[in-house]
């Protein structure tokens, strides 16, 4: 499928811009378009990695052979879980409530795409 090539070369050119942004660039001489980068292509590489998992855990359990669309809405939605996370604890507020306040969300998100797809 168009879809999941896309998908892949899209992980796969973030993961190589992640592994040369962590080598090669500080911090400090990333600036703000360098922050934005590097969130980007980790959401880039986590949605890869969560839509794998997810047709293994399709291929595995039998249940259907095709991901609808309703299946990459979820996976985004599960991708930008440690992305939301990860920039909370770069705020430094990363604690129980926070976490509440993100797993509430991001449930709410769920459901409303449970009912509009």
């Amino acid at each position: 499928m168009k879809r999941d090539r896309v998908i892949v070369y899209i992980s796969a050119a973030g993961l190589a811009g992640l592994l040369i942004m962590l080598n090669f660039i500080s911090p400090t001489e990333a600036g703000p378009l360098g922050v934005l980068l590097f969130f980007t292509t980790l959401f880039g590489v986590t949605l890869g990695i969560t839509i794998a998992l997810m047709k293994m855990f399709y291929k595995m359990s039998g249940r259907r052979q095709k991901m609808l669309n309703k299946d990459y809405l979820y996976a985004v939605l599960i991708a930008f879980l440690p992305i939301m996370l990860l920039m909370a604890c770069s705020f430094g507020v990363f604690n129980v409530w926070t976490v509440g306040l993100i797993l509430i969300f991001l449930f709410l998100i769920g459901f409303l795409i449970n009912k509009k797809f």
